[in-house]
């Protein structure tokens, strides 16, 4: 099977935006795109099919962290991978649990030859190599694995950052080495991305960026961003590394973010996001729409009868009204759960393919600032 191809088909006039189609082997993926987040082989309180026939998902992520410890690799080696464990036949991209691994401080203890961490399930104790993530990422199947990494926290000291970046490249070769030499599991390619850090440090992002660049792998990640840096740092970070990652590769930002970062993102030249925050937020109640954000919950909405946001093409925001949803949060009933992720994965979706059409039509830039104006609003 072929090795993950990616064409541009159009740049952004008056930006570095791009419009671009990354090929593998479960399908193709238009970008810009989104992708939604299913940790442990699910997005939660939404179905597969509500995924792929009205979300209009292309590509999900799993995680190597959770699926490793729930349900273990020698049930999805049992059942062919996890495309075929959750049946979600499109592409799919393993984020490598490094980022866990940051999340985890006060459970984890970092050497040169990994990560020794509790499980927050158990307790029990793990060691994570960056040979052991590849064959756990292998085993997992999918499309796209992310290289071991160490995500360093904000703010961070300049000596740490450093250092934590030199061992995440040292982590990246010895990734390279055993995806070389281990086959692909499940007669389809998956492909290695590696991923920059450096934390706020201009010459360390760059020196990371220039290292992973010269790898010359399929795809390339920029990790380390959006953990709790100002927006203006999470956008001169994205762009410098922009900068420097090759123009011919698909590239990466981790875990962004808003509506509206994510308009920043491509602007600067980025093709593939991923966040927790249409779900996690929507299961609080707060909705991302095409006319601002609304919190759902406000006594505002109470008698408002108008459909969710008649402004993007989705049946679930077309088809409930405010009111109605905000009488399923008051009841804490499950289906308000459910209305609300749909809808707000169904905007980001719509969103990232509308900024293609205008990377295509040639009129990014101007919407973009129009667009990004309105979708700050709180309604």
């Amino acid at each position: 099977m072929a090795s993950l191809q990616f064409e541009i088909k159009a740049t952004g006039s008056g930006s570095k935006a791009r419009a671009g189609i990354i090929t593998t082997d479960h399908g193709i993926i238009e970008t810009p795109i989104f992708m939604p987040v299913g940790t442990v082989g699910s997005v939660k309180a939404v179905t597969q099919q509500q995924l792929k026939e009205e979300i209009k998902a292309e590509i999900i992520l799993g995680n190597t962290y959770h699926l490793y410890l729930r349900p273990g690799t020698d049930v999805l080696e049992a059942a062919g991978g996890l495309h075929l464990f959750n049946g979600w036949h499109q592409p799919i991209l393993t984020d490598s649990g490094g980022y866990q691994v940051f999340s985890l401080a006060a459970n984890r203890k970092i050497s040169e030859e990994g990560v020794l961490f509790q499980s927050h399930i158990d307790g029990s104790r793990h060691l994570f190599t960056p040979e052991k993530v590849m064959d756990i990422e292998r085993s997992i199947g999918a499309d796209i694995i992310m290289a071991f990494d160490e995500c360093p926290p904000y703010p961070s000291e300049y000596r740490y950052a450093q250092k934590s970046m030199e061992l995440t490249h040292r982590w990246l070769d010895r990734c390279i080495a055993r995806v070389n030499e281990t086959p692909d599991k499940y007669g389809y390619t998956q492909n290695l991305f590696p991923i920059v850090q450096g934390a706020t440090y201009k010459d360390l992002r760059k020196a990371s960026a220039e290292y992973i660049a010269s790898k010359n792998l399929t795809g390339n990640a920029i990790g380390g961003l959006s953990v709790g840096e100002p927006e203006e740092e999470l956008y001169a970070f994205t762009e410098l590394c922009c900068d420097v990652l090759p123009a011919d590769k698909p590239r990466y930002l981790m875990g962004v973010g808003t509506p509206w970062n994510i308009l920043e993102g491509i602007a600067l030249g980025v093709d593939m996001f991923d966040c927790v925050m249409p779900t996690r937020n929507g299961r609080n109640g707060m909705l991302f729409t095409s006319k601002g954000v609304i919190n759902i919950k406000n006594k505002k909405w109470a008698t408002d009868f108008s459909v969710i946001d008649d402004g993007i093409d989705s049946p679930t925001s077309n088809y409930y009204s405010k009111a109605y949803l905000r009488h399923l949060f008051v009841a804490q009933e499950i289906l308000a759960l459910q209305i609300a992720s749909i809808h707000n994965l169904s905007f980001y979706l719509w969103l990232v393919k509308e900024a293609r059409k205008q990377i295509l039509n040639n009129n990014f830039y101007s919407w973009k600032n129009e667009m990004t104006a309105i979708l700050k609003q709180r309604l």
